[in-house]
């Protein structure tokens, strides 16, 4: 381990989550690696897992080498596809037989795609709801029944700004819609187990990693500039420090809620464009009387 230490900061203390162990679903990349970072900061021993077991691997190495000697972070890496329950309940069980224990559940990873709803196969409308909704809801039951459910824990769902609906987002927006609110039902159903469960809502958050997920000539972060109050994109550190406060003590009477991380966005105009046009006329309640005269319908009396 090197001496230099982590390359990154917190607003919270040094050391707030020594012997704490957490799993970070997505913790190789983007958000979920400035999440993981900013755990290890802390001093959380952490497990991240991806698909990609050479991606999540990697990254476990090159965050694993900047911990300083005296923390007590460690951080592991393990492939899960979380679409598969199996894959999921290996997950837990090799966490708490490596750790001993787990005190917070991250559901981060996550995926989609571009597309009008009118174009959206059955097949990548199920890949996306199944990473996005089930794949957390998979995750969620399975720190319950591992360990939470008889030790308690703590849950931090990531979702998305679907606030005003999601157009050419349909899939994501109607999985994290659902993750919102399965956050609140599981928020009452397991309070008495001692498991507090929140949400965070980031808005436009550009990272290296996720802009590669995206045709460049969409243009898909630039054009969101104009309808972001603060006018600019968001860090992947401005939610990992969201997401650490959910964690920690200072939320302790914070459950069932979901935090925006946006810059507003959420209450501000919709990006997109809806062109002029003629095709939702009025109901003409005048017209359907006249009708019902010419005809000698029966009269209504209302």
């Amino acid at each position: 381990m090197a001496s230099g230490g982590l390359r990154v900061r917190s607003a919270f203390r040094q050391g707030l989550f020594t012997d704490k162990v957490a799993i970070v679903t997505g913790g190789g990349t983007g958000i979920g690696k400035s999440i993981t970072k900013e755990l290890l900061y802390l001093g959380c021993k952490v497990m991240i897992a991806s698909r990609s077991e050479e991606k999540v691997r990697t990254a476990a190495e090159e965050m694993s080498s900047q911990i300083p000697t005296d923390s007590s972070a460690q951080v592991r890496a393990l492939q899960c596809n979380i679409r598969k329950e199996q894959d999921v309940k290996n997950l837990f069980s090799k966490t708490i037989g490596e750790f001993g224990k787990l005190d917070f559940l991250v559901n981060n990873a996550g995926g989609q795609f571009p597309s009008p709803a009118a174009h959206i196969s059955l097949k990548g409308w199920n890949a996306v709801v199944d990473t996005n909704l089930n794949g957390t809801f998979l995750c969620c039951r399975e720190a319950y029944h591992s360990w939470m459910a008889e030790n308690g824990g703590v849950i931090v769902n990531i979702i998305a700004d679907m606030w005003k609906g999601f157009p050419l987002m349909s899939h994501t927006g109607a999985a994290r819609a659902a993750v919102d609110n399965l956050t609140k039902s599981l928020a009452l159903e397991w309070a008495a187990n001692g498991i507090r469960i929140n949400s965070v809502a980031p808005g436009t958050i550009y990272s290296t990693s996720a802009a590669r997920n995206y045709d460049p000539s969409f243009k898909i972060f630039e054009n969101q500039v104009p309808f972001i109050p603060v006018k600019r994109l968001g860090n992947p550190c401005e939610v990992s420090t969201a997401v650490c406060f959910l964690l920690s003590p200072s939320s302790a009477f914070i459950t069932g809620e979901t935090i925006k991380v946006d810059g507003g966005q959420s209450l501000y105009r919709n990006s997109f464009e809806i062109p002029d046009h003629n095709k939702q006329p009025a109901y003409d309640w005048e017209k359907l009387i006249e009708e019902e005269e010419n005809d000698g319908s029966p009269k209504s009396k209302l």
